[in-house]
């Protein structure tokens, strides 16, 4: 049997040097690990990199084509675009376990051995060297690049104590601490932010990724590591904190960039796979689609946003802390109300402001407006947004002969007024959105939806929608807001909901 073909036990039975040579094991650089373990997935038609969306035409191909390429890879890309998950999912083109010099620091390859220690200990015991085992899980080694990152954690540096202990002169090459790059040899080495790290920093890597050779305070050793490394990088950085130097760019074979989801569906699909739900929250708060949709929908008009760094990004974050968010505002209401079970409503969206306030960074215009009124607005142009898919353009129904919202606005246009307070008890809701005089109707007619919980949602989402296209008056409140003519409103003096980004919006808003 050959040695590829034992079961993991078996080869974990080999604890010597000798046993390790009969069983057929043959040197391999992780490159090639990598390599060919890639090649035996995609023969199979596995998943390479699953829970990853929206990368499938794109980044994927472009990561396997580097790994194929036996290419160090550099991920650039803006915040919350999944660098780092792909990084530590290469993990799993590992094979299970490698054999190493028993207490070799550096995890020496049996056949190749590279430190002092491990060269002497073959060189006096031969094939009885004790053998250990390295899972592929130990095999990762992260480091964010910060400041005050040394080349002593980074390469290693001469440990006093250690010379004082075995009473060796500096001069001896096993007086040398290993950093963490010298310990990752036979794995995976990522660097997170590496703008972030100071360039001197940075040219202590240059020999390490192209000649092999490590310095260390007067030392020169020839030390061939075999080590995969993958950088992450954003964009912004290269401008308002540091940059790559040059000729480290130079020696990253292959720099791969990354991207937000393209789709709705695709931003859905992160958001569901990520966000942390308590299982209380499960059986307590029913979502639907269209909420879903609007959460995506944020984050889409953020990144669209006149007042958002659109250097800086909006993280896919944004979305998943949102709709945590949004979950437990409706959570929060049933739990006040005694409510065994409740259905998320659009005023839920108002809780989410402080997990997207934390996630943008605003341009000068925006800090003038506050991220509260930012946040505010950018889920209005979400509603605005998606409430055309609904339902008719308020534009063109307004130079029609029929119009199908007038019913609704001539309830309102009579003088009346509807307060719908963010933490009402589910009767109160209802009672309050059946009182308009033909919203029922009118969401009858125009909007498909599946359940009497859903025609509610939808009732209310017409309400909102009407209201950012200025056809009724919205007001906000402290505890919620009120939908009222929009006349009205007007002479209630304008308030933070009635700022909108567009300058051809009508008039009318505020």
């Amino acid at each position: 049997m050959r040695y590829s073909e034992l079961t993991s036990p078996e080869t974990l039975g080999i604890h010597t040097l000798g046993a390790l040579k009969k069983a057929g094991y043959k040197s391999r650089s992780i490159k090639q690990e990598l390599r060919d373990n890639l090649i035996q997935k995609i023969k199979n038609k596995e998943e390479v990199f699953p829970g990853i969306w929206g990368y499938e035409e794109t980044v994927i191909p472009d990561v396997e084509r580097a790994i194929l390429s036996m290419h160090n890879i550099n991920l650039l890309g803006l915040r919350g675009q999944a660098k780092t998950r792909i990084a530590r999912m290469m993990v799993n083109l590992l094979d299970e376990y490698i054999p190493y010099i028993q207490d070799s620091e550096l995890h020496d390859d049996p056949l190749a051995p590279l430190s002092r220690f491990a060269k002497d200990l073959v060189e006096e015991k031969g094939d009885n060297t004790p053998i250990a085992w390295l899972h592929r899980n130990e095999r990762y080694t992260e480091k964010l690049a910060t400041p005050d990152v040394s080349v002593a954690d980074l390469i290693g540096d001469v440990d006093p104590i250690k010379a004082a202990t075995l009473r060796l002169p500096y001069s001896d090459e096993r007086v040398i601490h290993f950093g963490l790059i010298p310990r990752s040899h036979r794995g995976i080495f990522v660097i997170n932010e590496l703008p972030d790290l100071q360039a001197r920093i940075q040219v202590a890597l240059f020999n390490i990724l192209q000649e092999g050779d490590i310095q260390i305070r007067g030392f020169k050793l020839r030390l061939p590591l075999d080590i995969q490394f993958v950088f992450t990088a954003n964009p912004e950085d290269y401008t308002n904190r540091g940059s790559i130097v040059t000729p480290l760019k130079d020696r990253i074979e292959s720099q791969i960039v990354t991207h937000y989801p393209k789709t709705l569906e695709v931003g859905k699909k992160i958001t569901e796979q990520e966000a942390v739900v308590k299982t209380e929250q499960k059986e307590t708060v029913k979502v639907n689609e269209l909420i879903k949709t609007l959460i995506e929908q944020i984050a889409f008009e953020a990144r669209e946003s006149e007042y958002v760094d659109s250097k800086s990004g909006v993280s896919a974050r944004l979305t998943i802390s949102a709709y945590e968010s949004l979950l437990s505002a409706a959570e929060r209401r049933a739990l006040r109300n005694g409510e065994d079970s409740t259905h998320v409503r659009i005023a839920d969206l108002y809780g989410v402001i402080p997990a997207i306030c934390g996630k943008v960074e605003l341009v000068y215009e925006g800090e003038v407006e506050g991220p509260v009124i930012v946040a505010q607005n950018l889920i209005g142009k979400a509603i605005r947004t998606q409430f055309l898919n609904y339902f008719p353009d308020p534009e063109k129904s307004k130079k029609s002969k029929i119009n199908p919202f007038a019913k609704v606005i001539e309830w309102f246009g009579s003088g009346n007024e509807m307060e719908m307070i963010g933490d009402m008890a589910d009767r109160e809701y209802i009672a309050r959105l059946k009182t308009i005089d033909g919203l029922d109707d009118f969401v009858d007619m125009l909007s498909a939806y599946g359940d009497a919980d859903e025609k509610l949602f939808m009732m209310e989402f017409a309400l909102h929608g009407m209201a950012e296209y200025s056809l009724i008056g919205k007001q906000s409140l402290d505890q919620g807001i009120k939908f009222q003519d929009l006349v009205s409103s007007m002479f209630s003096g304008p308030d933070d909901e009635d700022f909108d980004f567009d300058d051809d919006d009508e008039k009318g808003r505020f």
